[in-house]
């Protein structure tokens, strides 16, 4: 746990000497500050209107976080290949999977504490109506969920990349694709339903309403792993190449 922890405090540290975490809080609250004030006037005078306002924030969110997200993983790795010290990395007395849950977590602690900000935009929605805490905690739930599921498959990309920007365009590239790919569900069959499964979009759609299914839990905690395994052996495999 020690070493994790000290691979999390080093590219936490990398991440606030740089531009890169100020240019991201920055830019996404300011999106997100924008579009909440769109919701809150296009639905004044509803009923209702703090869940109404809640339901939209969540879901801007996450299409938000879906381009900012490659941002912060784009580095983690692909810069420690192009610039060599990936084998120092990896020839230090550290395992893989403490390299890989490091720089996993030194991401997600910086969405968390972006997301930490975002709290305000809910506090305001009670000066318009009812604010749902069930509401609040699902929503929030579901963004933590899919932000890690982006997240660990930037990492993965970035481990399979030399260059940042390629990590980061293929990172979005197929976030997108399986984003927009519950679209295709609606033909039905096997194939939609697969496509429906497949899809991130799908299984968020309950969180920003207020409910959390444990299936879609267990897809985003399922798809977070499975990336990170992945990432590893990434890494592991580059020992040999």
């Amino acid at each position: 746990m020690r070493n994790i922890l000290a691979v999390c405090a080093k590219e936490l540290y990398t991440y606030f000497v740089s531009p890169i975490a100020y240019f991201v809080c920055f830019v996404f609250t300011t999106i997100l500050g924008f579009l909440f004030s769109l919701a809150l006037i296009g639905t004044s005078g509803q009923g209702g209107t703090g869940a109404v306002v809640m339901e939209i924030l969540f879901r801007n969110m996450a299409i938000i976080l879906l381009f900012f997200t490659p941002v912060l993983t784009m580095k983690l790795f692909a810069e420690e290949r192009k610039s060599g010290t990936i084998e120092l990395l990896l020839t230090s007395p550290i395992t893989d999977g403490q390299v890989v849950l490091g720089k996993f977590l030194a991401s997600a602690t910086l969405m968390l504490i972006i997301l930490g900000l975002t709290l305000l935009f809910p506090l305001l929605t009670q000066r318009f109506g009812y604010l749902d805490i069930g509401l609040l905690f699902s929503g929030y739930l579901g963004v933590i969920l899919i932000t890690f599921s982006f997240l660990a498959l930037g990492l993965l990309m970035s481990s399979m990349c030399k260059n940042q920007l390629v990590a980061a365009l293929t990172s979005f590239g197929i976030l997108l694709t399986l984003w927009v790919v519950g679209a295709l569900a609606a033909r039905g069959g096997m194939i939609g339903e697969f496509l429906s499964y497949l899809s991130l979009s799908e299984h968020y759609n309950d969180f920003a309403r207020g409910v959390i299914p444990l299936k879609d839990v267990v897809y985003y905690v399922s798809f977070t792993s499975v990336c990170l395994f992945a990432t590893f052996k990434s890494i592991e495999s580059s020992k040999w190449r």
